[in-house]
């Protein structure tokens, strides 16, 4: 099973981090949004795609990477993030952005990332040493359950 995770981590690194766990549990390419022209993905049988939450959305440079690309309406993807608050459903947007782009939309995983946007650099940010392993091993848990689906 050939799997590509294409990811967009700026501020704390914290998306890299569950890009990583999920790479290393599948044996998985990793793949900065930025240099995803560089792969191809019909070389893959599921691409990932994710981010942290910047502003109450995906990272811009991943949002231009799917825009650049066609899942021919069979290609399998799924998407995850990291954020300050995850009661938000940032997967909904992500769903609606890959079926556009003709992706077959497996899951969608989310955990808390530390976060200083805005107000919240004032009190120190919210969510420290998040992710941490336990959202890790269940970033892990649910890319296995997804190859365990195809």
């Amino acid at each position: 099973m050939k799997v590509l995770i294409v990811y967009k981590s700026y501020h704390h690194l914290n998306t890299e981090k569950v890009a990583k766990a999920m790479a290393s549990t599948v044996d998985a390419q990793l793949c900065k949004a930025e240099e995803l022209s560089q792969h191809n993905i019909e070389d893959y049988d599921i691409v990932g795609f994710g981010s942290g939450i910047y502003a109450w959305t995906f990272h811009r440079e991943l949002v231009k990477a799917i825009q650049s690309l066609n899942g021919g309406g069979t290609k399998r993807a799924f998407s995850f993030c990291t954020c300050g608050n995850v009661t938000l459903k940032y997967e909904k947007m992500m769903e609606q952005l890959l079926t556009k782009q003709g992706f077959n939309v497996m899951g969608h995983f989310c955990c808390l990332g530390f976060d200083t946007f805005g107000p919240y650099k004032l009190i120190g940010g919210l969510n420290k040493g998040k992710p941490n392993e336990k959202d890790l091993e269940k970033a892990k848990e649910f890319i296995k359950s997804l190859i365990r689906r195809i």
